[in-house]
């Protein structure tokens, strides 16, 4: 797992952080990560599939364009040499 270090954290987040973790009976470490968590792993975000699909709707992509989308090649797997 990553390490997360977040400076200049103000004197009164600092004490409410502690204080909700307290009434949750988690170390203020705890309440943070699910706190971060919760705003970005809601199911509220948009994710890519969707938002792909919601343009494909939009510009009204015929059942023949959406086929270009699901092509993959099977070729070769090596790097790419750009020399």
């Amino acid at each position: 797992m990553a390490i997360l270090t977040i400076r200049n954290v103000p004197d009164e987040v600092h004490r409410a952080l502690r204080v909700r973790a307290a009434k949750r009976n988690r170390s203020t470490e705890a309440e943070v990560r699910t706190i971060l968590e919760d705003a970005v792993l809601s199911n509220d975000r948009i994710r890519l599939g969707s938002l792909l699909a919601d343009v494909g709707r939009r510009i009204e992509l015929t059942d023949e364009e959406f086929e270009t989308f699901t092509y993959r090649d099977k070729g070769s797997n090596r790097p790419i040499n750009f020399e």
